[in-house]
C-alpha cells in the first residue's frame, strides 16, 4: 500500500474547519476502494495516482471544496450522476460545502471502480480535433465584448480552445441571470487576458 503524502496531510491542516472533514473523508474513501492509489500534489492540490495516472483529485477553497475524476468526461457513472448538476467550480459534481453534497458511499464506490477500470483499459481524455475546436459566438455574447474594445480584440485574437472554452461555459448556463453574471465575469477576465480557468493554473 503507497504510503500517505505529507504535503496532503499539511493541505488539510492548512484548510478551512468546514473543509478538512470533507477532504479527510475524500481521502479515506479513495483509498478504501482503491488501496495501491498513491498520494501526490499537482498544480498546488491533492491528488490521487492510480497505476502512473492521475485518478481523480480534491481542492479546498475559501468556502466550498471540490472533487473530480481525471477521466470523467468518460466515466458513466459521472455523467449519470452530473446530468442534472449546473458546474459551478473546476468539477461537475460543483461546490462542495458538507460531505452530504458529495455522491452517496456506494455512488462513489462505482466512481472509483470505474475510474480505475479506464485507466487499466488505457483510456485518455479525448482532445478535438483542431479543425473541431471552433465554436460560434452567441449574439448576446459578441455584443457584451463590443462594449469592451480590450476584451474584445483579445478575444478575436486568442486561440480557438481558449474562446470554445468560454463560449461553452456560458451557454451551458441554465438561467439567464446565471448567463450573465457568467458573461459578466468573462469579459472581464478576457480583458485581463485571463483563460476561462485561469484560477486553477499552475502558479
Amino acid at each position: 500500500m503507497p504510503e500517505r503524502d505529507p504535503k496532503i496531510d499539511a493541505y488539510i491542516e492548512k484548510a478551512q474547519p468546514f473543509a478538512q472533514p470533507i477532504l479527510n473523508y475524500i481521502r479515506e474513501t479513495v483509498h478504501e476502494f482503491c488501496p495501491d492509489a498513491g498520494e501526490a500534489m499537482k498544480w498546488s492540490f491533492p491528488h490521487f495516482i492510480y497505476n502512473g495516472k492521475n485518478l481523480c483529485s480534491m481542492a479546498s477553497f475559501k468556502q466550498h471544496c471540490a472533487f473530480g475524476f481525471w477521466l470523467e468526461s468518460e466515466m458513466k457513472t459521472m455523467k449519470e450522476l452530473t446530468k442534472d448538476r449546473e458546474k459551478t467550480s473546476m468539477f461537475t459534481l460543483g461546490k462542495i460545502t458538507k460531505i452530504a453534497d458529495l455522491p452517496t458511499k456506494p455512488q462513489l464506490k462505482k466512481c472509483i471502480l470505474e475510474a480505475m477500470e479506464l485507466t487499466d483499459m488505457r483510456v485518455t481524455i479525448k482532445k478535438a480535433s483542431p479543425n473541431s475546436t471552433e465554436v460560434e459566438v452567441p449574439d448576446y455574447f459578441s455584443d457584451a465584448l463590443h462594449h469592451n474594445s480590450k476584451a474584445k480584440e483579445f478575444f478575436d485574437k486568442a486561440s480557438p480552445s481558449f474562446r470554445k472554452e468560454y463560449v461553452m461555459w456560458i451557454t451551458e448556463a441554465k438561467t439567464e441571470t446565471t448567463r450573465n453574471k457568467r458573461m459578466a465575469e468573462a469579459i472581464q477576465w478576457i480583458s485581463e487576458g485571463k483563460g476561462r480557468h485561469w484560477k486553477y493554473a499552475k502558479k
